[in-house]
């Protein structure tokens, strides 16, 4: 409804301006006016004077945002890799900003004084060398450079060696959660496909491999600190990217094939709970839904809890309408505490031996009524 009342002002609105821009041309009917659709000196300068001022808006609304919004970054950085995925992301950003300053500074500025006025002749240049050499030269240098970095950034972070020992955990995506696999003792995971999704085999794990045994799934990712871990990542349906934004790590999830990603944990989320950014954005939240829980109680509903920061997996790919909601908590610990949390769950043989054998008691459940059924009606029977 006030959607409705909102776009009926709006509408009533556009026609009294409408009716206001009538009025005011009815009573220039006698006055002389230029009708002519070339520009001249007045209306150049006053194109001149607005390239001027959205200059200054640019570089305004710029000041703003790094001042309004500079704190949402993220902070610190909770993988081994991620201080070298920052440093990156800052050249570039300090590249760009300089480079739009300039620029942007310049189109303006030539805007104004190159504009037309009356008597001035353009000088036309059809080709020149040195400056074609200068504004192609430096963007080529400064982009390879950037590229290079990049690339090696890249490079080091992919680059899992043979021989390195990782902990291997997959990642399987699907509308709208997700589920993580251990790979178990063996630290292989066990073969897959979408064909065995059945009961309580969510992730169509193949039970007839030796190797999918001993791996054990959860809804709930704990990683240990300081141990490298290899993520395998799949999807079940649509494409899908999963997102850590404190490690800075992003992966396609891809329907169909495996996609994978390595990090190590550097700081466990008690340590990051103390880190003085996320206490002040922890607070910055919960005074936030403080105020929300005030106008809830006010209507007679539940009050929000308050907020705990807490390691996010995310999906970042417009994947349907539960998108947003799409989200795994992470827990990075230390390594006896991981191994504390991890030998109390069972593995998916343990589970899958669980399963069948809770089937065959229901089986057998029906047959056994049977027997009675039957001898009840045979003692009746013998009555008669």
């Amino acid at each position: 409804m006030t959607s409705l009342l909102i776009i009926v002002v709006l509408v009533l609105i556009s026609i009294a301006v409408w009716q206001l821009v009538k009025i005011f041309d009815l009573t220039q009917a006698g006055a002389q006016s230029d009708d002519s659709q070339v520009a001249n000196d007045a209306d150049n300068n006053v194109n001149g004077y607005l390239m001027f001022a959205f200059l200054g808006f640019i570089y305004i609304f710029t000041i703003y945002g790094l001042y309004k919004w500079g704190h949402l970054v993220l902070g610190t950085p909770a993988s081994e890799h991620g201080a070298e995925v920052d440093m990156l992301m800052n050249i570039s950003m300090v590249l760009i900003f300089f480079v739009q300053t300039f620029t942007q500074a310049l189109l303006h500025y030539f805007s104004f004084k190159y504009r037309g006025r009356k008597g001035l002749k353009a000088l036309f240049f059809a080709d020149n060398n040195k400056l074609e050499l200068l504004w192609t030269g430096i963007p080529v240098v400064v982009l390879f450079g950037l590229i290079l970095y990049g690339l090696y950034a890249w490079n080091t972070i992919m680059f899992v060696p043979e021989d390195e020992e990782v902990m291997v955990v997959e990642l399987y995506a699907k509308q709208f959660g997700w589920e993580a696999r251990y790979s178990g003792k063996d630290n292989t995971l066990g073969k897959s496909n979408v064909r065995y999704i059945q009961g309580i085999n969510t992730l169509g794990i193949d039970a007839t491999d030796p190797n999918a045994q001993d791996d054990i799934v959860v809804n709930e990712l704990h990683l240990p600190k300081g141990k490298k871990v290899l993520f395998k990542i799949r999807s079940q349906d649509v494409l899908h990217s999963a997102y850590m934004p404190h490690f800075r790590a992003q992966m396609n999830c891809v329907p169909g094939m495996v996609t994978q990603f390595a990090f190590t944990p550097i700081i466990t989320t008690a340590e990051m709970r103390q880190d003085p950014a996320i206490v002040e954005k922890v607070n910055t939240i919960n005074q936030i839904r403080a105020k929300k829980s005030e106008v809830l109680k006010a209507k007679g509903e539940e009050a929000l809890e308050p907020y705990t920061f807490d390691y996010l997996l995310l999906c970042n790919k417009i994947c349907g309408a539960s998108h947003y909601n799409m989200q795994m908590k992470i827990v990075v610990e230390s390594a006896d505490e991981f191994k504390n949390w991890l030998k109390d769950k069972p593995t998916f043989g343990e589970a899958l031996k669980a399963q069948n054998t809770t089937e065959t008691e229901v089986k057998e459940i029906p047959a056994k009524d049977s027997v009675v059924v039957a001898k009840d009606s045979a003692v009746v029977n013998d009555k008669k």
